[in-house]
C-alpha cells in the first residue's frame, strides 16, 4: 500500500513536472512567435482602398478607377439579410464567441478525423475575427505559428472593437471574386443591384463565395455555385433567418448574373472626356488617391450634347472620307468551316457602334452574304452564336474604287466591291440590310463649352477612342488658320478701331530680316478688293487687311492679347503668327472664343464640377462665383440672390459685342454662309491653314460655344477646294441644329455703351440712305463713323482708294494660299 503510493505519487509529481514544462515550453514557443504581432489597433482609423467614381454632369455613371473595386459601406447600412447570410455560411456563433469558436474547433477536429485519407480539403474553423485578423495582418500561409498568430489577435480584436466594427471590416474587405472586394461591388457587379436589393438567393450566392470564389464562379462552376449556394441557404433556414418556405424557394430560383457596364462613357462615346478627367485627377492627387482613395467626381459633360457632338463629328468625317471612294478590306482570309474564328480576333472598336465587323461570305451581282463577328457573353467569352446577314448593292454603291483597275468606276455588281474572305466593316440599315462602311483616314476633334463657366460639356478627340487614344481635342498642336483672325480684330477695336476703320487690301511685301527674303502673303483665288472695313476684312477673311492690321499695331500687342485669351503662351512676334501659323489646340481656341461670347470676362475650361472624398466632405470646386444673399434663413422682402463673377475682365464688354457682331456677319454674308439656313442668331469664324491641311470652324451662340478642326493626324492635303466653311462649318452646323432645336433663338446680349450708327458698308462712313451698302454698325460710347475717308497702310498697291476689283458676293471664294486661310 505505502509502495502504490509512493508510486502514484511519483506519477503525480512526473505528470505535473511535465505539464510545468510542457506549458511552459509551449508558453515560450507561443510568446517567441507572437512578439512581432503588428498593431491591431490601426484598425481605428482604417481606410481600405476604395475606387473613385466618375459623374456626368447628370449623375449617370461614366467609369470607375481602382486597383481592388470596392465600396465601402457602413455597418448600419448593410441589410440583415446579407449579414445574416454570411453569419450562417461563416460563423454563425459570430456573436457569442470571444474571437475563437471552441465548439467550431472541435467540430472541425472530429469531422477531419472522420475524413481522413478521404482526399476532402481538410475542414476549417476559423472565425469572422480570425479572418479579418488574417486578412489585415498575416501571410496566407498555413503554418501552426499563422494559426497561433491568428487565434491571438482575434481574441484582442474582440477585446478592443465591438462585434458591428469587426463584422464592417470584414465585409468590405473580403475578396469575392471578379476583382470585386467587398459586399458592395459584389453586388452591383454580380446582380447589377445595390445591397438592400438583393434576394434571399443573391445574398446567399455572395456568402458562399468567401471560402473560393474561383471554386464558385457563375459560369464556369455553375453547378458547384448553385450546389454552395443553396447550402447557405439551408443554413439561414437551420439558423431561423429565414423560413423554410422562402428557403425552398430561394433554392429554386436559378443562378442569373448580370454584370453591369463599368465603363459607361462607352454609351456617349466619351471615353476622350473621362480618359483627360482621369489624368487630370491623377495629375492633382496622385495616382494613389486615384485608384484607391474613393473619390466622388461630378463633372461637366452632358450627355445629350456628347452624343450629338460626337454624331455631329463622324457623320461629317465619314461623308468626307465616302467622297474618296473605298480602299478595300481590312484583311481577306480563306472563310473556312468555322468564319467566326476568322474575325473573332479583330479588334472590336465598341465606341463606334452599330458598326461591326464582318467577313464576307458570298458575293454576287445584287447581294453579299456577311457572317458578323460572333459576340462576347457576360464575361468577356466568344459566344458560339454566328450571326449572318445580307449586304445589298445600295449599301455598296458609294464605294467607288479609291486605287487600281477599277478606280472611280461607277459601282453596279456588289461583287465588284466584295469577294468571299474580305473582312469589313458594316452598319445595319432600317430595312435589316447593311451598308458597307469603311474607318476614315482623315480625323479632327470637337469641344462644346458653356461661355459663362468653362464647363466643357462635351469633347471628341477623333473618330474611335479604341482605334486611337490620342486626344486631338487637348493633345494635338494644329495651326488654327484664320479662325485665330477674331483676336486680331479684337486687340484692334480695343486700341482705338472700329469696324468701320478702313484697311488696305492690296498686295504687300514684308522684309522678313536674317537674310530670309521679301513675304508676300496672298488672299485665296489671289483677288484683292482696295480698301474696306475690318467688317469686311473678318467676314470674308482677308489675309492681306490682316497682316495690314497686325503690321499697324505691332505683333507684340496681337501676342499680348493672344496670351489674355490662353490662345498662346508666347507667340512669335512675326507676322505670319497674324494669320494662324502657331499651334494650339481646339480647347484653348474654344475657350478664347468662350470669352468673347461672355462679353470679355476670363474663362477657365474644367472638365469636373466638383470632386469629394470618401467621406462626402469637397476637396475640390470649379465655380468660384459667390452668391450674394444665398445664405439668408427668410425671406423679408431683400432683393433676390445674386451671383458675382469676380474673374478678371479680359477684354472690353462693348468689344467682345463689336466682334461678335462682326462674327455674325461671317455667317449671314461671309464665309460660312452656309450655316445661315440654321436662322439662328449664330458668331463664327472659318479657318483653313496652309496648304489646306486643317479645316477649322468655331463659333458659339448667347449660350453655347463650340470649335473643330478636320485633317490628317499627319498634315497633308485635304483637297483642293476644300475650306473650313465646307467641311468644319456643316458639321458645326449639324451640331447646332441639334443642341439648339429645343431652345428659342434668343440675339446676342448688347452691352450697355453700344451705339448702332448707320455707315456706308465701302467706305465706313455715315449712310443717311437705305441701300444695299447702308446698314447699322455697333460703335463705343465716345466713337463714331470717321468724318474723313482714311486708309490704313495706303500706301503699297491700290492705294489711290479705288478698289481694285469688285467686292465678292455673299458666299463667294475668299480665300488664300499662303499663310493661313479662311
Amino acid at each position: 500500500m505505502r509502495l502504490l503510493a509512493r508510486f502514484l505519487g511519483f506519477l503525480f509529481t512526473t505528470a505535473s513536472l511535465t505539464f510545468l514544462v510542457g506549458g511552459g515550453v509551449a508558453a515560450y514557443y507561443v510568446r517567441a512567435n507572437t512578439l512581432d504581432l503588428p498593431d491591431y489597433t490601426q484598425l481605428e482609423n482604417y481606410e481600405p482602398p476604395v475606387m473613385t467614381r466618375v459623374h456626368a454632369g447628370d449623375g449617370t455613371l461614366l467609369a470607375e478607377y481602382a486597383r481592388q473595386r470596392r465600396l465601402y459601406l457602413p455597418i448600419e447600412v448593410v441589410p440583415p439579410l446579407l449579414i445574416h447570410a454570411f453569419i450562417s455560411a461563416e460563423d454563425k456563433n459570430f456573436y457569442s464567441h470571444i474571437g475563437i469558436d471552441p465548439e467550431g474547433v472541435m467540430r472541425a477536429i472530429w469531422l477531419n478525423i472522420q475524413h481522413h485519407g478521404s482526399g476532402r480539403r481538410p475542414q476549417g474553423a476559423s472565425t469572422i475575427t480570425q479572418q479579418v485578423a488574417k486578412n489585415f495582418f498575416l501571410a496566407p500561409d498555413q503554418s501552426i505559428v499563422r494559426k497561433i498568430k491568428e487565434a491571438i489577435l482575434a481574441l484582442r480584436l474582440e477585446q478592443t472593437y465591438s462585434k458591428d466594427k469587426i463584422l464592417e471590416l470584414y465585409l468590405n474587405e473580403i475578396y469575392l471574386g471578379m476583382s470585386n472586394y467587398g459586399v458592395a461591388a459584389a453586388a452591383l457587379n454580380y446582380f447589377g443591384k445595390s445591397v438592400d436589393e438583393l434576394t434571399v438567393a443573391q445574398a446567399a450566392y455572395l456568402a458562399a463565395l468567401p471560402k473560393g470564389p474561383n471554386n464558385y464562379n457563375p459560369i464556369r462552376q455553375h453547378d458547384a455555385a448553385v450546389t454552395r449556394r443553396n447550402w447557405v441557404i439551408g443554413q439561414m433556414v437551420e439558423n431561423g433567418y429565414v423560413s423554410k418556405a422562402d428557403g425552398e424557394k430561394a433554392q429554386a430560383e436559378p443562378l442569373t448574373i448580370t454584370p453591369r457596364q463599368v465603363d459607361a462613357s462607352q454609351s456617349y462615346a466619351a471615353s476622350y472626356f473621362t480618359e483627360e478627367v482621369r489624368r487630370e485627377i491623377a495629375e492633382r492627387y496622385g495616382e494613389d488617391k486615384l485608384y484607391e482613395g474613393g473619390l466622388s467626381v461630378r463633372t461637366t459633360l452632358d450627355p445629350k450634347l456628347q452624343r450629338e457632338a460626337r454624331k455631329a463629328m463622324i457623320d461629317g468625317l465619314v461623308h468626307f472620307d465616302e467622297r474618296g471612294g473605298f480602299r478595300g478590306p481590312i484583311r481577306n482570309v480563306p472563310p473556312g468551316d468555322d468564319w467566326g474564328q476568322a474575325v473573332a480576333g479583330e479588334k472590336r472598336m465598341t465606341d463606334i457602334q452599330p458598326w461591326q465587323v464582318a467577313i464576307v461570305l458570298e458575293s454576287g451581282d445584287a447581294t453579299a452574304r456577311i457572317g458578323l463577328q460572333p459576340p462576347l457573353d457576360k464575361f468577356g467569352a466568344l459566344s458560339a452564336d454566328r450571326p449572318t446577314g445580307v449586304v445589298d448593292l445600295d449599301g455598296v454603291k458609294w464605294a467607288r474604287w479609291a486605287t487600281g483597275p477599277l478606280r472611280g468606276r461607277a459601282v453596279t455588281r456588289v461583287s465588284q466591291v466584295l469577294k468571299p474572305g474580305d473582312v469589313v466593316y458594316v452598319e445595319p440599315k432600317p430595312d435589316g440590310r447593311f451598308r458597307l462602311r469603311q474607318i476614315p483616314e482623315i480625323s479632327g476633334a470637337m469641344v462644346v463649352e458653356d461661355p459663362y463657366t468653362g464647363r466643357v460639356l462635351a469633347m471628341v478627340g477623333g473618330f474611335s477612342y479604341d482605334q486611337s487614344e490620342f486626344n486631338r481635342a487637348t493633345q494635338a498642336i494644329r495651326q488654327p488658320g484664320s479662325s485665330f483672325k477674331p483676336f486680331i480684330y479684337a486687340a484692334a477695336l480695343d486700341n482705338g478701331y472700329t469696324p468701320a476703320s478702313v484697311v488696305m487690301d492690296a498686295p504687300i511685301e514684308v522684309d522678313q530680316g536674317n537674310g530670309q527674303g521679301a513675304w508676300r502673303p496672298e488672299n485665296y483665288g489671289g483677288r484683292f478688293y482696295g480698301p474696306q472695313t475690318l467688317r469686311f476684312g473678318l467676314e470674308y477673311s482677308r489675309n492681306v487687311m490682316t497682316v495690314r492690321l497686325a503690321q499697324d499695331m505691332g505683333m507684340p500687342l496681337i501676342a499680348e492679347y493672344a496670351r489674355r485669351f490662353g490662345v498662346y503662351d508666347d507667340l512669335p512676334p512675326y507676322l505670319s503668327m497674324a494669320l494662324g501659323a502657331g499651334g494650339t489646340t481646339v480647347l484653348r481656341m474654344v475657350t478664347g472664343y468662350g470669352m468673347i461670347a461672355n462679353g470679355g470676362r476670363l474663362l477657365k475650361p474644367t472638365l469636373i464640377d466638383r470632386i469629394q472624398d470618401r467621406w462626402g466632405r469637397t476637396i475640390y470646386k470649379h465655380d468660384e462665383r459667390v452668391c450674394q444673399g444665398c445664405n439668408a434663413d427668410s425671406w423679408h422682402g431683400q432683393d433676390e440672390p445674386r451671383l458675382i463673377d469676380k474673374s478678371e475682365q479680359v477684354l472690353d464688354p462693348m468689344t467682345a459685342y463689336q466682334v461678335t457682331s462682326m462674327l455674325e456677319g461671317v455667317i449671314q454674308h461671309g464665309t460660312a454662309t452656309v450655316l445661315k439656313a440654321l436662322n439662328r442668331p449664330l458668331a463664327g469664324k472659318t479657318g483653313t491653314t496652309n496648304d489646306e491641311k486643317d479645316a477649322w470652324f468655331v463659333g458659339y451662340s448667347p449660350d453655347l460655344v463650340c470649335g473643330l478642326y478636320v485633317g490628317y493626324d499627319t498634315p497633308r492635303h485635304i483637297g483642293n477646294g476644300i475650306t473650313g466653311g465646307s467641311l468644319a462649318g456643316p458639321i458645326f452646323g449639324e451640331f447646332m441644329r441639334d443642341a439648339l432645336a429645343d431652345k428659342p433663338p434668343v440675339p446676342f446680349r448688347v452691352p450697355p455703351g453700344i451705339k448702332l450708327i448707320r455707315i456706308d458698308r465701302k467706305s465706313g462712313m455715315r449712310s443717311a440712305g437705305n441701300g444695299s451698302n447702308s446698314f447699322l454698325e455697333a460703335f463705343k460710347t465716345g466713337t463714331a463713323p470717321p468724318d474723313s475717308y482714311s486708309v490704313i497702310g495706303s500706301g503699297g498697291g491700290g492705294g489711290d482708294g479705288r478698289a481694285m476689283d469688285d467686292a465678292p458676293q455673299a458666299g463667294g471664294s475668299v480665300t488664300t494660299g499662303t499663310g493661313s486661310l479662311y
